[in-house]
């Protein structure tokens, strides 16, 4: 006898088109940081795809939506895509040396944490988002499910990434010769970008936070139950 598994049922093809644009989206990132690494004028066409990119995040959950095609395995996707592009960007900017080191390692390290989480959690047939979210309470339902929050960090991603964008176009055309800006105005620019990268950190830290906390229940159930203790008998009792 052969194990067969068990049927399932096939995924419509118009599932597949979230998936395409987390694709695209995933391909156009690592296109941005190649053309970031050219001389000047690429940067700027990478400035302008990089928010072509980062607004993508939602464009395949609203397509997902309108096509009836939401699931859990889309969800996985869409977080695995939002990962990759991301940690590419932090990443690339601290070679670059525009963010500490610390920044991307602070950022992965998160990931990793709770994405370990949420896979645990997935066992109980709860997900990151949506209404079978894993959040226990109010607030963490807020902080790191409602649309709100995820729009705020979204908004955070775009402007630290811009930003630090803009900071490589001032280096590069300044590398050819080029002035864009007065002395004054790039040492103002760098400023604003620290301060709205420490901002975007923070909330990204912020949401991971309730996250770890609502996930005791989950690893609570992996646990192995504790082994009865043995009782002994008492010396009275034995003859």
């Amino acid at each position: 006898m052969t194990n067969q598994l068990p049927d399932r049922p096939m995924r419509p093809k118009r599932a597949l088109v979230p998936d395409i644009v987390i694709l695209v989206r995933v391909v156009l990132a690592f296109a941005v940081l190649g053309l970031f690494s050219l001389p000047f004028p690429y940067p700027v066409a990478a400035l302008v795809l990089t928010v072509v990119a980062i607004s993508m995040d939602g464009l395949d959950g609203y397509l997902a939506r309108r096509l009836g095609v939401a699931s859990e395995l889309g969800g996985i996707l869409d977080i695995t895509g939002d990962r990759i592009v991301e940690h590419a960007f932090w990443i690339y900017f601290a070679v670059a040396g525009l963010v500490p080191l610390w920044v991307p390692l602070l950022i992965v390290s998160r990931s990793f944490m709770v994405d370990a989480v949420r896979s645990v959690a997935l066992i109980a047939g709860k997900t990151a988002f949506g209404s079978k979210t894993m959040q226990r309470s109010p607030l963490s339902r807020f902080l790191v499910a409602s649309r709100t929050m995820r729009s705020v960090y979204g908004v955070a991603k775009v402007a630290s990434f811009v930003l630090l964008g803009f900071v490589v176009v001032l280096d590069r055309a300044a590398t050819g010769g080029v002035a864009l800006v007065s002395a004054d105005w790039t040492a103002g620019i760098v400023a604003l970008t620290g301060w709205v990268v420490v901002m975007t950190v923070g909330i990204c830290v912020v949401r991971a936070l309730p996250v770890l906390w609502d996930a005791y229940p989950y690893f609570r159930r992996l646990a192995p139950p504790a082994r009865p203790r043995r009782l002994r008998p008492s010396p009275e009792g034995t003859r």
